[in-house]
C-alpha cells in the first residue's frame, strides 16, 4: 500500500463534518490493503447504518478503487460512542 494509515484518517476527517477517525491494519502488514476504521461524527445522526458507511466510502472514493481492497467499518455518533 502506498498510502499511510494517517493519510486515510485525515481524508475521512476532512470529508466528514467533525469526524474523528482511527484506521488500523487488523490482519497485519502482509494484508496491507485490508483495513479497519472506526469513525465518530455528528454527521451520522439520523442516518441509517448503510448511509453512515456510504458517507465514509464516498470520503475515500479514490482510495477504495486503488489502495484499499477491504474496509471493516464501524461508525458512531458521538452519543453512541460515549455511551
Amino acid at each position: 500500500m502506498n498510502i499511510e494509515l494517517s493519510d486515510i484518517e485525515t481524508e475521512i476527517e476532512r470529508e466528514i463534518s467533525e469526524a474523528e477517525a482511527t484506521v488500523t491494519q487488523p490482519r497485519g502488514p502482509q494484508d496491507d490493503d485490508h483495513l479497519a476504521a472506526t469513525v465518530v461524527s455528528p454527521a451520522f445522526e439520523g442516518e441509517s447504518l448503510v448511509d453512515q458507511h456510504e458517507l465514509v466510502y464516498d470520503a475515500l472514493d479514490e482510495y477504495m478503487t486503488t489502495e484499499i481492497h477491504a474496509l471493516e467499518l464501524k461508525t458512531y455518533t458521538p452519543e453512541q460512542y460515549d455511551g
